[in-house]
C-alpha cells in the first residue's frame, strides 16, 4: 500500500509471517531518477543548492531532495549521506579490488574518497658497525618511501570512479595512522585478513584492533570483491549498544536498499526487540522485515551468512564485540568468525 511499510516476522525454515502490522512510512520523491540527477548536477554546477522536490510536510530549502542524497525524515529532513570515505591502501593482492569498491561507493554517494597508507620503517637492524647500520637504515627508509609511492599510484589508478579524491600517507604504523585520520571520515573501508587470505604485507591494517579503536563504522571487504550493490541488506540484530550503533551508522546504505532483513539468531530471538528495531528503520523510510532464526543447526555466524546468501544479500550490518586484555583484543565468537571468514561485505560498528 502506498505510504505504508509492513513489518513481517518470519521464523527460520517456515517462511510464514506472523504478528505483521502496518507501520507508517515516509513518502518518497516521485521524480524519475535520471531527470532528478540531471537537475541535481545542473544546480550544483550553477552554484546553487539542489531544490528538486520538497517533502510536502517540511517545506523549505533545507528539505530539498536529490536522488543520491538520502533524506532522513525522522530527523526533520536532515541529509543522511556519506561525505568522506576512507580506504586502507596496501600492496597486497586484494588492494586493487578494495579501492575500486570504495570508489564505486564514493561515486554513488557523491563522496570524497581518501586513500590512506602507512609503511613502518623496519628495525632495529642488528649491525655492529655504526656506519653500516646508518646505511642500512637509510636504505630501509628509501624502501618505505618507494612502497608508499607505489600505493599512491595504485590508488590513483583504481579510484578513477570517484570524482573527488585525496591521498594521505605516513612513514609509520598503518593502523595508528588510519585510526587517527578516520576522525574526518564517515566510513572506513578495510580488507579481510582470514587464515587463507595470504600475507597482505607490512602496510596492511589489522581489522580487529581498528574496529575497537577507530570510533567509526568499518566496512570489511573480502578479497576478490570490487563492487557492492547493497540493494539487499541483512542486519544481524542483537539488542546491544554495538548493534544499535551499527544500524544507525548504516542508515545511508539502508535508506537506499530495496530490501532490509533484520535477522535474530538463537532460542531467545523473540526477546531481542527486533520489532522495535524494524519500526525505527521503517520510520526512516526503510523497507524492512524481521526474521527469527530460533533453532540454528550451525554457528550463529554461519547462520547469518547462510540467511544472507538465501536472501541474495551482499551486505551484512552488525555490531562488533570485543574486550581488551594484556594489550590484545579478545573478540566474541560471531565477530571473530565474521572477521576471518565472511564472503560478503560487512559493515561493523563498536
Amino acid at each position: 500500500m502506498e505510504g505504508e511499510a509492513r513489518i513481517r516476522v518470519v521464523q527460520s525454515g517456515t517462511g510464514e509471517g506472523f504478528g505483521a502490522r502496518p507501520i507508517p512510512r515516509q513518502a518518497r520523491p516521485r521524480e524519475g531518477p535520471s531527470r532528478a540527477r540531471r537537475r541535481c548536477r545542473e544546480a550544483d554546477v550553477a552554484g546553487h543548492p539542489p531544490v528538486l522536490e520538497m517533502d510536502q510536510r517540511h517545506r523549505g530549502p533545507s528539505q530539498a531532495r536529490c536522488p543520491d542524497r538520502a533524506v532522513e525524515p525522522g530527523l526533520g529532513g536532515e541529509l543522511v549521506t556519506i561525505s568522506n570515505i576512507m580506504v586502507s591502501v596496501d600492496l597486497g593482492a586484494a588492494a586493487s579490488d578494495r579501492v575500486r569498491l570504495a570508489a564505486g561507493l564514493a561515486e554513488r554517494f557523491g563522496s570524497k574518497l581518501t586513500g590512506v597508507a602507512g609503511r613502518p620503517v623496519l628495525g632495529p637492524i642488528p649491525i655492529g658497525d655504526v656506519l653500516q647500520a646508518e646505511r642500512a637504515w637509510a636504505a630501509e627508509e628509501r624502501s618505505a618511501e618507494e612502497d608508499l609511492a607505489a600505493a599512491q599510484a595504485l590508488f590513483g589508478r583504481e579510484a578513477a570512479a570517484a570524482q573527488s579524491r585525496a591521498w594521505r600517507s605516513v612513514t609509520g604504523s598503518p593502523l595508528a595512522y588510519l585510526a587517527a585520520q578516520a576522525r574526518s571520515a564517515d566510513l572506513v573501508v578495510v580488507g579481510r585478513q582470514g587464515p587463507g587470505d595470504g600475507d597482505p604485507g607490512v602496510m596492511a591494517v589489522s581489522v580487529g584492533p581498528l574496529l575497537m579503536e577507530v570510533g567509526r563504522p568499518v566496512l570489511l571487504t573480502p578479497p576478490g570483491l570490487a563492487h557492492l550493490a547493497a540493494k539487499r541488506i541483512v542486519v544481524a540484530w542483537k539488542d546491544t549498544r554495538e548493534a544499535r550503533r551499527a544500524v544507525h551508522d548504516a542508515l545511508p546504505l539502508l535508506a537506499r536498499a530495496d530490501k532490509v532483513y533484520i535477522a535474530v539468531v538463537g532460542p531467545a530471538a523473540d526477546q531481542e526487540g527486533a520489532e522495535d528495531a524494524a519500526a525505527y528503520l521503517s520510520g526512516h523510510g526503510v523497507t524492512v522485515t524481521t526474521h527469527l532464526l530460533r533453532s540454528p543447526k550451525i554457528s550463529p555466524a554461519e547462520e547469518i551468512l547462510r540467511f544472507a546468501r538465501r536472501e541474495e544479500a551482499d551486505l551484512v550490518v552488525m555490531g562488533a564485540y570485543g574486550r581488551s586484555r594484556l594489550r590484545e583484543w579478545i573478540f566474541g565468537g560471531v565477530t571473530r568468525d565474521i572477521l576471518q571468514t565472511t564472503p560478503l561485505c560487512c559493515l561493523m560498528s563498536h
